[in-house]
């Protein structure tokens, strides 16, 4: 029996650890993962089965094993008399000849054969340690984005989740060790040390887990004094080895620790002496996130968080809400559009209620099995690639397809009195855990001479982008430049232009999708191009006009 539990673990330990050939960026992407989720399901009701043959097997193992201790102690008692009963001695033979052959047989029976076999077929479609380290560094990313404590993340309190919800869930130490060591290996040791801090203390609280202090103190001191807190390192250092006193690589870091701050409370003493140092010893300090390739990262951060809005009460004070029939349009005339502005350089205007629930539900339908990880294009070779700054899956849908796309895209068309015979497909993105697209522009700039070359449609004129689904947390299209956000709704669209009237590009547009922090982000955009705008969008001769 214990034969067949260690197989058939060996079995599950081997195929959730192999490399699957389907992989298919699972982080990338909230609702195609929840095809996992049934996925999951469907394991847990063959694990039940497999479960209930083992318990009916050792059921009848059992039966079988009562049976004879009962007929052994009374045989065994007075053997030559038992076997004296005619009958007795013939079962005696049967048993050992027969039942016992057909009990070891039934001992042998693999009961794991129909799980294991179904596993094999489901773990094709699993995600590999890439969604695994995607899944981590976006938790990390909603931290830092959010400015959450790991507490926070930890208990599963966030923001926009009701303290009664039914999908809250908490992090075990197992977790937060996993998230920390993820960090490490990206040498990430400002999160190396707040994730390996949470384990130390949830394992502080006796929390069960298979991780043990030693390994996490480890873990904690050396990321520690990689951050330049020599102090604080041995401290760990030391406590780590009131645990293992003979843990070698501990003993090896006090004593070198221990050196270094010898050294460096000498260097001070001298330094306080000719009043000099102070600011070469800060800057040696590497305490806080990794440097940062975005220049505008606190800035993008902020808008996130709803912070650093730049708009003051007498410019709000000239924004309005109407209802807009795009100077008369026929369609519109009797049941006009809700426009809103939402911002006034450059002019950002919403629109409401602009597309119905169904319509919504028909474009996900429709672009959820095509959903491809979202590329951005190379500036410098113009090749289509994946970015770690863009979280999302896409889907390209064209007019043809279906009434409902054509019937969206004839919508944008009469709302913004632009041409959609240059404009390229709708475009439907789903985002994944901790979604997001950093700051970028979506025109073509003069440093990028191919951009949309091959289209022969000029550059991207104007953006339209709608919210097919509300997002209870995170999740804002923000505008680095001007200080703007603007806060997903579902069936709402928002509407702006890229270019100039001139045909200059418009830098203010520079835009960013924040990480999705709770829900689950789609939208839908239509990138409209220059041509067959020239005569409903007039040149200007003023560049910035």
């Amino acid at each position: 029996m214990s034969h067949n539990f260690v197989r058939w673990w060996v079995l599950i330990h081997s195929l959730l650890y192999s490399s699957s050939s389907a992989h298919n960026d699972f982080f990338t992407s909230i609702g195609q993962m929840t095809d996992l989720l049934f996925t999951e399901k469907d394991l847990v009701t063959s694990l039940k089965d497999y479960i209930r043959a083992e318990e009916s097997k050792l059921e009848q193992v059992k039966k079988w094993a009562e049976r004879l201790d009962v007929l052994s102690v009374t045989a065994t008692e007075d053997p030559e008399g038992f076997l004296g009963h005619p009958v007795n001695a013939f079962k005696l033979m049967k048993r050992l000849n027969t039942e016992w052959g057909e009990l070891e047989n039934l001992v042998l029976t693999d009961m794991s054969d129909g799980f294991i076999s179904n596993l094999t077929i489901q773990r094709q479609h699993f995600p590999n340690d890439d969604d695994q380290v995607g899944a981590a560094k976006a938790l990390m990313r909603l931290q830092d984005t959010y400015k959450l404590d790991t507490n926070i993340i930890s208990t599963g309190e966030l923001p926009g989740t009701s303290s009664e919800g039914s999908f809250r869930s908490s992090l075990t130490v197992d977790d937060c060790y996993e998230l920390g060591k993820i960090a490490y290996s990206e040498a990430d040791y400002y999160h190396t040390e707040l994730w390996m801090a949470q384990a130390l203390k949830q394992l502080d609280r006796d929390e069960s887990t298979t991780v043990d202090a030693v390994t996490i103190l480890d873990y904690l001191s050396y990321s520690i004094y990689q951050q330049g807190e020599l102090e604080r390192a041995l401290e760990y250092t030391k406590r780590l080895l009131a645990l293992d006193p003979a843990h070698q690589r501990a003993n090896g870091n006090l004593k070198y620790f221990e050196y270094q701050l010898a050294k460096q409370k000498k260097a001070e003493e001298t330094e306080a002496k000719e009043g000099t140092g102070r600011e070469k010893r800060e800057a040696e300090t590497t305490k806080g996130r990794p440097a940062d390739y975005l220049p505008e990262r606190k800035k993008y951060e902020q808008l996130c968080r709803g912070e650093g809005i730049k708009m003051n009460s007498r410019r709000q004070s000239r924004l309005f809400c109407r209802y807009f029939n795009n100077n008369r349009h026929p369609k519109y005339v009797i049941g006009p559009v809700k426009e809103e502005d939402e911002w006034d350089r450059p002019r950002i205007v919403r629109y409401h209620d602009i597309v119905s629930d169904e319509e919504m539900e028909k474009v996900k339908e429709l672009a959820k099995p095509r959903l491809r990880r979202a590329t951005i294009s190379n500036p410098v070779t113009g090749v289509l690639e994946t970015a770690h700054y863009r979280i999302s899956k896409s889907a390209w849908l064209a007019a043809y397809e279906h009434p409902v796309v054509d019937r969206i895209n004839q919508r944008i068309e009469d709302i913004t009195g632009l041409d959609m015979t240059t404009a390229e497909e709708l475009q439907v993105a789903n985002y994944g855990v901790g979604g997001q697209y950093e700051p970028h522009f979506d025109f073509g700039r003069k440093d990028e001479p191919d951009a949309f070359k091959e289209l022969g449609t000029g550059n991207r004129i104007a953006t339209w982008l709608l919210y097919m689904s509300d997002v209870p947390s995170g999740g804002a299209t923000v505008f680095t430049d001007v200080g703007a956000a603007v806060w997903p709704k579902k069936g709402t669209a928002v509407f702006w232009y890229n270019l100039y009237p001139s045909g200059e590009g418009d830098y203010r547009t520079r835009h960013a999708a924040c990480p999705v922090l709770v829900g689950n982000k789609w939208v839908s955009n239509k990138w409209i191009h220059e041509r067959g705008q020239e005569f409903r969008r007039r040149c200007d001769l003023d560049e910035m006009a």
